[in-house]
C-alpha cells in the first residue's frame, strides 16, 4: 500500500496572512473606503471633514463631545392649545440677540449661533473651553394658522412662539370591510 504524505513548510517560512480591508468584500466596508477615499480628495483642496462637519462612523477620530457640539440642535416642541398653536425651543446659554425667528405662511424658522466661553483657574491650573455652533429648525405650519399674527417671547433660554390656529379636526368614521360577494357563473 502507498503511504500519502503532505509536505509542510516549515513553520519560520510562513508568512502571516494580512487582512487588507481594501479587499474586503463586505459592502460596509467597501462604502467606508468610499467614504474615506471622498474625504481625502476633499482634503487635498483644502476642504476637508471640518468643512462639511464631522464623519461619525467606526473608525472616526472625532471624539463624542467634539461631535456633540458641533451636531448640537435645540429640543423643539409644538403643541396645539386653544385654537393656538404654541412652539417652544429650549436654547440654554443663549441670548435673545443670538436667535432669529423668520415665519412665512408654511413654515416657522429658528436659526441661531451659539457661542460659550468658559474659563476657571483653580490650584495654579487654568482652564479654558470655547464651544461654537450654529442651527437652524424649520416648522411646517399646519393648514389655517394664521401666521402674520405670531409672537415671539424669550425668557430663561426658552423661546415661544404663539400663533392662531383654529383647531380644523377632520371628521370622519370607521368603515367596515366586508367581504366581496361570490360571483355566480
Amino acid at each position: 500500500m502507498a503511504e500519502n504524505t503532505t509536505a509542510v513548510a516549515p513553520r519560520e517560512r510562513q508568512t502571516p496572512a494580512r487582512y487588507d480591508r481594501r479587499s474586503s468584500t463586505d459592502p460596509f466596508t467597501m462604502l467606508e473606503r468610499f467614504a474615506e477615499d471622498v474625504n481625502n480628495v476633499f482634503d487635498d483642496f483644502g476642504m476637508g471633514r471640518s468643512w462639511f462637519g464631522p464623519r461619525l462612523g467606526r473608525n472616526s477620530s472625532t471624539s463624542q463631545w467634539r461631535a456633540a457640539a458641533d451636531m448640537w440642535a435645540p429640543a423643539i416642541e409644538v403643541s396645539h392649545r386653544d385654537n393656538e398653536l404654541l412652539v417652544r425651543a429650549d436654547l440654554p446659554g443663549m441670548k435673545r440677540d443670538d436667535v432669529c425667528v423668520d415665519v412665512t405662511d408654511d413654515n416657522i424658522t429658528i436659526s441661531g449661533k451659539r457661542e460659550q466661553e468658559q474659563e476657571t483657574e483653580r490650584g495654579g491650573i487654568y482652564r479654558s473651553e470655547r464651544s461654537y455652533g450654529s442651527f437652524c429648525r424649520t416648522i411646517p405650519l399646519p393648514e389655517g394658522a394664521m401666521a402674520d399674527q405670531a409672537k415671539a417671547t424669550f425668557k430663561d433660554g426658552v423661546l415661544e412662539v404663539r400663533m392662531p390656529a383654529p383647531d380644523q379636526t377632520t371628521r370622519g368614521r370607521r368603515l367596515e370591510i366586508q367581504e366581496p360577494a361570490e360571483s355566480k357563473k
